[in-house]
């Protein structure tokens, strides 16, 4: 460890410098040699230094979701080229290149991390040791000796012997029990941080050997911390306890606000979301319209809890636009349907106004002639509304003129009823 550490000492004085100012604030407040200004030191040091990883978090976030989208493409090259490694390291690269992601990008934060950690380290091993290092001289560093966190001193390390415990001013009882329950909270908040991330945030629907990894990960960070944090410092066990708190904290955030499509932690988020714009009729943070907006653009590719959200939504007369907003459906222009395909309602409206289909019989009969009553103008019609020559008495010979003028001859043979062949 002191030899990684010591590969790291050129950013040794930037820490050493940012721990001394938090150091010169905190010990007019508490007093300098006392282990709340020392320890509170190193926490804000952590805190500024997760401040700065923000952007590489989000961008972590990105990654592994674009991994587990891979998943199962990732799982047919293999198959499909489990004979030939080589091709199967350019299909993979090829397809990394295609969809954009970076498989290190999920351990970015981790990486831009490590070098303040082994610099810290080595700051620490410097005070052990009874040498300055960075900016901590030796006034500095005499008050960092002195330092003890309930009754540990910053510098002690659970494997050290009695002589040098002593020489720092502390018992062995006092270092070892305060360092195995940093050690024991150290690796409890990594298990649950991880647990929490397979059991919510984790897209139920794909099964891929990405899941087992995360699984797997799940219980070996936590015995590489008990394994490791015999041999940190207090210090940095105070340095790495606080990361930890900080990661749950924030993939808790994440979790609660920007869940994993098709995960557990989404399917709550969206019920969450629905009972809020149902109530309130509209759609409040960006964030929320954020995610509106990208179940609308997924139209038939949204999964199970998405077209809940679009049902529930329509149940109470609402529709989500394509920019995330959420209106009244009946005054919107156009609605959508279930599967997310926009439809036009005066369309629809008019589609409903359109007549019933013809029958057989009715098509064969032909169109109705211009001015012809139709059969509901027949049937409003008075019965005895008839015309004023059909009340008049017929003449001697009329009966006779009407058979001849249907094509019936008078006295005759008849005329056949077939129509003549031209």
């Amino acid at each position: 460890m002191d030899t990684i550490a010591s590969l790291f000492s050129f950013i040794t004085t930037p820490v050493s410098w940012v721990i001394v100012q938090f150091h010169t604030v905190y010990g007019a407040l508490f007093g300098p040699d006392t282990g709340w200004a020392w320890g509170l030191s190193i926490v804000s040091l952590v805190i500024l230094i997760r401040i700065c990883l923000i952007p590489l978090f989000v961008k972590q976030i990105k990654a592994t979701r674009a991994m587990q989208t891979l998943q199962p493409e990732m799982k047919k090259i293999q198959e499909r080229y489990k004979n030939d490694k080589q091709r199967q390291s350019e299909e993979m690269m090829k397809l990394y290149k295609e969809s954009g992601t970076n498989p290190l990008s999920s351990c970015l934060p981790i990486l831009a991390q490590s070098p303040f950690f082994f610099a810290l380290y080595h700051v620490l091993n410097g005070i052990a040791s009874g040498h300055t290092i960075g900016v901590i001289n030796d006034p500095l560093l005499a008050s960092a000796r002195k330092a003890h966190i309930f009754g540990a001193p910053l510098a002690a390390k659970f494997k050290d012997g009695s002589d040098t415990i002593h020489a720092l001013g502390a018992s062995v009882t006092d270092v070892r029990v305060v360092t195995v329950i940093m050690i024991v909270l150290m690796s409890a908040s990594q298990f649950y941080t991880q647990r929490q991330l397979m059991t919510k945030n984790v897209d139920t629907t794909v099964k891929t050997p990405f899941m087992q990894q995360q699984k797997m990960l799940m219980y070996v960070f936590p015995i590489m911390f008990a394994v490791f944090g015999i041999n940190f410092p207090v210090g940095v066990l105070v340095y790495w306890l606080t990361t930890n708190v900080w990661t749950m904290g924030q993939q808790m955030y994440v979790i609660h606000n920007n869940p994993t499509p098709g995960s557990k932690a989404q399917a709550a988020y969206l019920e969450r979301l629905t009972k809020h714009v149902t109530h309130h009729g509209k759609v409040g943070r960006r964030s929320e319209k954020t995610i509106v907006k990208a179940i609308v653009a997924k139209g038939r590719d949204r999964n199970e809890f998405e077209r809940k959200f679009i049902n529930a939504l329509t149940k109470a007369g609402l529709a989500a636009q394509s920019d995330g907003t959420v209106v009244k459906s009946t005054v919107q222009a156009t609605a959508q349907t279930e599967d997310g395909a926009p439809v036009d309602t005066t369309e629809a409206a008019a589609r409903r106004q359109q007549p019933k289909r013809q029958t057989k019989a009715q098509r064969q009969s032909g169109p109705k002639q211009a001015g012809e009553p139709t059969s509901l103008e027949k049937s409003d019609e008075p019965q005895d509304a008839k015309p004023a020559a059909a009340k008049q008495p017929q003449k001697p010979g009329s009966g006779t003129r009407s058979k001849a003028q249907s094509g019936q001859r008078k006295g005759g043979p008849q005329r056949s009823k077939s129509p003549s062949k031209k």
